[in-house]
């Protein structure tokens, strides 16, 4: 393997020709040849024995060169990579250039990790939003017990909207019942919007034990069999109910919680929703700071590092995905998308993290900031309880270098937020000079104008 040729290109990428000599290509073609002849049919010749010169005389002497470059290349661009002494953080774009039996040279654009130039990183702005819990939002919070302890209790009138109708149902394309279209005792919410257009509304004012015939047209977008089509259901509406709310007092509050008064556990869940508040401000805040150290920063990221961070994000969906039991073309199917669309979905958070992960990067280069190895042990051993294995088991699985770097990572965001204060974020410098130039060319025309007009205008005699 020999580099003929380095060339830095725009983005944070390096354009590298790599030329592979004919001892080497002439090996890699021969491996590739008695690995495959077992699958080419040669005549008078059994399976797998024909010799490498008749098939490349029936095929042509090019007929194992694309399997052999596919087997050479990856070993000979890391060569090149390390011995170019390239940070390499993305996938490579590569283009074979020549190939023959002196061998082949491709060319290889190689994304680097890019050098970030800091702007201003300590005593940073942003807005933090004001944290307030009132009566009706604890109210809010209230409900989800309410709706729990509710009831459903038979009433004896007219069925209406809200009301729960037990129903028996059938239903007729043209008199003859269709497959999917029969229920009995089934619970159905009115107005809640579950069954197919102009059926609950129907059903309101019914009575228990009254029947009747329901015209139904199903939509356009409906399965196949029956969209479009106008259709009968035969209904019998045998209870109708009413969901009746408990008492919210002292008893309610001692039966849906630990609390003795409803005075207790609503200022508990006041509590509860003004630390969740203030959390989520908190996380709101430090991100708007990131936000800003990002905008600072002055970097050419390579769009390979990216697809490389989309890949680790959508590796993470399918596991998690996964978890629940739905696998990712399942998912895919069901949201209407397709894996392209998943990922261009995902670039733009990619994008976030590659750039802050950057500017935390040089934060911590400017600062000198290190991972000490009573810092790397504590951190394992935190792990190590968090998922319930053994120290040695967390370091076998998480690369010593990986967990040092979050570390490090780690410290930067402390720094740079622990300097930040609220407040209105301060523009970027190259954009407030924009800015001001923009104000300053607002008012110049105007006055500009009215010279050329007056110059313009003819003179007095």
């Amino acid at each position: 393997m020999k580099v003929t040729s380095v060339e830095k290109k725009e983005k944070s990428t390096v354009e590298l020709t790599i030329q592979v000599d004919a001892g080497q290509f002439e090996a890699a073609v021969q491996r590739v040849y008695l690995k495959t002849r077992g699958r080419i049919n040669v005549p008078g010749f059994r399976k797998g024995k024909a010799p490498r010169k008749i098939i490349e005389g029936m095929y042509g002497a090019s007929v194992f060169y694309e399997d052999a470059v596919n087997d050479l290349y990856p070993a000979a661009y890391e060569e090149a990579v390390k011995e170019q002494g390239l940070d390499d953080v993305g996938y490579p774009k590569m283009e074979v250039v020549e190939v023959g039996k002196e061998g082949f040279t491709f060319k290889a654009l190689v994304s680097v990790r890019p050098e970030a130039k800091l702007g201003e990183y300590k005593g940073l702005a942003a807005p933090k939003e004001e944290v307030k819990v009132t009566e009706k939002d604890i109210d809010e919070e209230l409900k989800p017990y309410i709706d729990r302890a509710t009831r459903l209790v038979s009433v004896q009138r007219k069925a209406k909207k809200g009301d729960t109708a037990v129903i028996d149902f059938e239903g007729f394309d043209n008199g003859t019942p269709f497959e999917g279209g029969k229920g009995e005792n089934y619970d159905l919410k009115l107005g809640a919007g579950m069954f197919v257009p102009g059926f609950e509304e129907q059903v309101i004012g019914m009575k228990a034990g009254e029947e009747k015939d329901i015209d139904i047209t199903f939509p356009e977008d409906y399965h196949a069999d029956l969209a479009g089509k106008a259709v009968v259901f035969h209904v019998k509406c045998n209870e109708v109910k009413e969901a009746q709310a408990p008492e919210v007092d002292d008893e309610f509050a001692k039966d849906v919680s630990e609390f003795e008064t409803l005075a207790d556990f609503r200022k508990d869940l006041g509590e509860k929703l003004q630390s969740r508040r203030e959390a989520q401000a908190k996380a709101g805040f430090e991100n708007a700071v990131l936000e800003q150290l990002v905008e600072n920063m002055e970097c050419e990221i390579p769009d390979g590092m990216v697809e490389v961070q989309v890949d680790r994000l959508m590796d993470d969906y399918a596991m998690r995905l996964q978890s629940q039991g739905i696998a990712m073309d399942q998912y895919m199917s069901m949201m209407g998308m397709n894996a392209e669309m998943m990922r261009a979905s995902a670039r733009p958070a990619a994008l976030k993290q590659v750039q802050t992960e950057l500017a935390l990067t040089a934060v911590a280069k400017a600062e000198g900031l290190e991972a000490t190895e009573e810092e790397y042990e504590a951190e394992v051993a935190k792990l190590a309880e968090q998922y319930n294995m053994p120290a040695e088991q967390v370091k076998a699985v998480i690369p010593p270098e990986n967990l040092k770097s979050d570390l490090v990572l780690r410290k930067a965001s402390e720094l740079v937020l622990s300097s930040a204060k609220e407040g209105k974020a301060k523009k970027k410098a190259a954009a407030a000079k924009k800015e001001s130039k923009k104000e300053e060319d607002g008012e110049e025309k105007p006055k500009r104008a009215r010279a050329k007009k007056k110059a313009e205008e003819p003179a007095e005699e």
